[in-house]
């Protein structure tokens, strides 16, 4: 019986030790989240994305995340404690935490870091990012054949580059089917804040505006749109349910084939600070053409939009469109683009102007 006992506590222990083993085998994942994923939004997109990376790779990783983590230098407690738990992968992925990812990254060389929308880089830490302007050029394509008081108005959250491509962008979009219209922009200073989003909403609304756009990460502006009667569009995931007839269409972030990516190289190994394209700690910026931003159904407008709306969004993915193609001006009748040439990545980060057809300057 005592060698019975010994050898079921032996096998016991052998397989417990199997079990083990597997778990530690599996590459830990881990995604810092600015607010709760929900349903809608810039967070639901990145957890859309966690879970087609989970899925993809099955036993081989094993994914969390942190929620509601704010931007900022207590970040970096947040990313070292998800270091001690052992995820040798972590994506940040709002703007604020890139300091503090850079920070942990140089502390922690054994681990990969991807910082989503930033534009540091280290040995081991990344960054990845949409082409969101593009989208939005398409936005304001509709946007100029919807309206009837050539009033836009467009919620801001910080005038940071980012943001203002995509302002720009729409505006070069509104004003290559309609001259005579124009955009207000109103500056929330939050990335996600309802009641912010639905007053500016309110405010655009009472000046005129009859199509809104956000950069802005809550329905709250295309609910408010709903109720005023006017149309918009959603941000980062779709948002056609929370207002069935306002929306035009959204702009989805289709974050999936990017982590897959990323995490592929890290277990094939090419995560080192060598150069080359296969190199970790490079910098991904895809768009329309590689389905990493992703139209949905255009609705609430007529076929003849839709199709003009459908050949722009043809045209940025074949590369045949070049949105910031000049001549180009800014909104103070400056040229900043001459005919024939075509704005490059620096000169996109660079932006600190608004184009031909936004009302107002820059916040400080």
């Amino acid at each position: 019986m005592r060698k019975m006992l010994t050898s079921l506590g032996a096998m016991l222990a052998g397989i417990a030790m199997s079990i083990s083993a597997a778990h530690a085998d599996k590459l830990k994942v881990g995604f810092v989240y600015l607010t709760n994923p929900g349903d809608h939004g810039w967070t639901y997109a990145h957890e859309v994305g966690r879970q087609q990376l989970q899925d993809h790779f099955g036993s081989k990783i094993e994914t969390t995340y942190v929620e509601n983590v704010p931007e900022g230098p207590d970040a970096a407690r947040v990313i070292r404690e998800l270091v001690g738990q052992g995820n040798k992968v972590i994506f940040t992925t709002s703007f604020g935490y890139m300091e503090p990812t850079l920070k942990v990254a140089k502390e922690n060389p054994d681990v990969m870091f991807d910082h989503i929308t930033g534009y540091k880089r280290a040995g081991n830490m990344a960054t990845g990012n949409i082409r969101f302007y593009e989208g939005r050029y398409v936005q304001g394509v509709v946007a100029g054949l919807t309206t009837k008081s050539n009033t836009i108005g467009y919620l801001g959250a910080f005038p940071i580059p980012e943001v203002i491509q995509g302002i720009n962008a729409f505006a070069r979009g509104l004003r290559s089917v309609n001259k005579d219209a124009s955009i207000k922009v109103v500056w929330v200073n939050s990335w996600y804040d309802p009641v912010k989003e639905s007053d500016a909403a309110k405010v655009l609304i009472a000046e005129g505006a009859d199509v809104l756009a956000q950069h802005t990460d809550s329905p709250a502006m295309l609910q408010t749109a709903e109720k005023a009667g006017v149309k918009g569009f959603g941000q980062s995931s779709d948002m056609h349910d929370f207002a069935p007839k306002a929306q035009l269409f959204s702009s989805v972030n289709n974050w999936g084939p990017y982590y897959i990516a990323q995490v592929q190289k890290v277990l094939d190994g090419k995560w080192s600070t060598g150069d080359g394209p296969d190199h970790w700690a490079g910098n991904t910026w895809k768009g329309i053409g590689d389905d990493f931003l992703v139209l949905s159904e255009f609705k609430n407008m007529p076929a003849s939009v839709a199709k003009k709306a459908e050949a722009a969004r043809a045209g940025i993915a074949s590369g045949t469109l070049n949105i910031f193609e000049g001549p180009m001006k800014d909104n103070q009748g400056n040229m900043v683009l001459e005919a024939g040439k075509v704005l490059d990545d620096g000169g996109l980060w660079g932006m600190n102007y608004y184009v031909e057809g936004v009302e107002g300057r820059i916040p400080n």
